[in-house]
């Protein structure tokens, strides 16, 4: 079945050179104190709700009020790749790069297009303070901002206070993303980031997603005008949230692995021992009642993350 695009990937080129030395990174600085805030798009090349928003941002002039607003384009490399008749091909060009964010990575012998630019974004990634990654998913499934498994990361997903599901996670076996990179990592550094996945990959709606989000979370760091960001927001106030802990990242085994039911993300398996798929001969079984299925995978690959398997919280911390 055709994969139905409702998106147009805006054009990039005028933004190449920024002014950080680093191609599709410009930084803004206030004057006044304040924190460094990356608003970052593109970590995978066929997520365009990013890319829509930071060049939004960059076409309304949007200046920060406090310390320097950074913007970005991370695979712009995959992204220029985009093709609407074969959406998904462009994901990356030799690599994952929200994979590969780790020391023994970062400094070991390998090569890819991505790591080349992993290594080149790192030193400008260790001077932000707030990161903001912009992403999209295989399913159509409601939004989630991914925390990270610190309290640090579900406060700050709480005080942005929009999509209305967060998902306090640990990452991928495969590898780690820029969003647990470094201090982001660190209980007692007040360095944080926020993933948000803003809805299946090319509905029109991830994009009102992205730009929702980015502004909400630049209004709670205030770092915006907010005039602005009142006039680009809805009235009514955003879904109460749903804090959600994942307890395992199903890791595929098998080349066979394969799930019960087509699942796209966020149902509840409501009892304990209910089997959810199978990684060849090995049932995979829901740990306990109410387990709540995150981010299905498509790409069923040894290696991969199948599905994250997550229980209810009742707030932003434990």
């Amino acid at each position: 079945m055709p994969v139905k695009v409702e998106l147009t990937p805006p054009d990039i080129s005028d933004y190449e050179a920024g002014n950080t030395g680093i191609p599709y990174y410009t930084t803004f600085d206030s004057g006044e104190p304040g924190p460094h805030i990356l608003i970052n798009a593109v970590t995978h090349g066929n997520e365009l709700c990013g890319a829509i928003t930071v060049d939004f941002l960059f076409r309304h002039n949007v200046r920060p009020t406090r310390g320097r607003l950074s913007l970005g384009f991370a695979n712009y490399m995959a992204y220029q790749n985009f093709n609407p008749a074969a959406p998904t091909a462009s994901r990356y060009v030799d690599e994952d790069f929200n994979r590969l964010w780790s020391p023994d990575v970062l400094n070991g012998p390998r090569d890819s297009v991505e790591l080349r630019r992993a290594r080149e974004l790192r030193p400008f990634i260790e001077t932000v303070d707030f990161l903001l990654d912009l992403h999209s998913m295989q399913q159509a499934c409601p939004a989630l901002t991914l925390s990270g498994p610190l309290a640090k990361g579900r406060a700050l997903a709480s005080g942005v206070g929009y999509p209305a599901h967060v998902v306090s996670d640990i990452g991928h076996a495969a590898g780690k993303r820029m969003r647990d990179y470094g201090a982001f990592s660190d209980p007692d550094s007040p360095k944080n980031a926020l993933l948000v996945e803003c809805g299946q990959h090319w509905e029109a709606d991830s994009a009102v997603v992205s730009l929702e989000t980015t502004l909400r979370f630049l209004r709670h760091l205030n770092a915006i005008e907010p005039a602005f960001a009142a006039a680009h927001l809805p009235a009514a106030p955003p879904a109460p949230q749903c804090f959600i802990e994942v307890t395992e990242a199903v890791t595929v085994r098998s080349p066979e692995f394969s799930f019960t039911q087509p699942f796209r993300g966020m149902e509840v398996i409501p009892n304990a021992g209910d089997v959810i798929g199978h990684d060849g001969d090995t049932p995979l079984c829901a740990p306990y009642d109410d387990c709540v299925l995150i981010m299905p995978s498509q790409r069923l690959y040894p290696g991969q993350t199948a599905v994250r398997l997550g229980r209810f919280l009742d707030g932003p911390t434990p």
